[in-house]
């Protein structure tokens, strides 16, 4: 009870600054389910849809949705063109050395491989990757041939079309794909890469990534961060 106390007047107070903003804009890519994506009526939907505005609600912040594609995501947020990332993106290293980020709102997602075929060579073969994510930078680590993209539909056609022998991506945005094309399938093999997704935020913007943070914390004390992870089939819950 004492911690919720806690939270729940941090966020008060946070949120008191954050109103100082008109508008927060929250950048997505709008092309990656479940994650985000874009409905039958042209608006932004998905599990982070979902979140942001349950973020926005607590921390009494007024909040707008912009969609980016992702090879551009980091620096037209640098340059002012929205205040947050939202759009399933992997807290490392790398990116914090540009931008800065909240407390995760997802855990570690697995990354599988989809394939045509179950024995499919990944040493050997071409592996496809979205390009910018934790998942090229792996198989350019482990000095695989990789072959980039710049939508992640653009990886599972390159496998259809053979380009590719498997495309390395988050498991809850391949497994819908494999249920749903007979012709392709999960390989057993997955890999565990960054440290969960979070918001990403400019690093001036200190007052805005404590309001948020508090609203994150606040959900997970609550549990309805979980309720939305498993409503959207994202992965382990807190």
């Amino acid at each position: 009870m004492k911690k919720l106390i806690l939270t729940a007047a941090a966020l008060s107070v946070s949120a008191g600054m954050a109103m100082a903003q008109d508008v927060t804009r929250l950048g997505t890519e709008g092309a990656y389910p479940p994650w985000n994506f874009i409905n039958d009526s042209g608006e932004v939907d998905g599990f982070e849809r979902e979140l942001g505005d349950e973020l926005c609600t607590r921390a009494g912040l007024t909040c707008e949705w912009v969609t980016n594609d992702w090879d551009s995501i980091i620096p037209n947020l640098v340059s002012g063109n929205y205040d947050v990332i939202i759009a399933g993106m992997s807290i490392t290293d790398e990116r914090k050395e540009v931008i800065d980020f909240t407390q995760n709102y997802t855990q570690p997602d697995p990354s599988a491989y989809l394939a045509a075929s179950e024995d499919a060579d990944l040493e050997g073969g071409v592996v496809a990757a979205q390009a910018g994510t934790i998942q090229a930078a792996f198989v350019a680590e482990q000095g695989w041939s990789l072959l980039e993209f710049a939508t992640p539909e653009e990886t599972i056609a390159a496998v259809r079309s053979g380009e590719a022998d498997a495309v390395l991506a988050d498991k809850s945005y391949l497994v819908p794909v494999a249920e749903e094309d007979a012709g392709l399938m999960l390989l057993e093999r997955e890999e565990l890469i960054g440290g969960g997704v979070g918001l990403g935020l400019r690093k001036s913007d200190t007052a805005l990534k404590e309001t948020l943070d508090a609203a994150i914390q606040s959900m997970k004390d609550d549990g309805s961060l979980n309720a939305l992870i498993e409503k959207w089939e994202i992965g382990e819950t807190f």
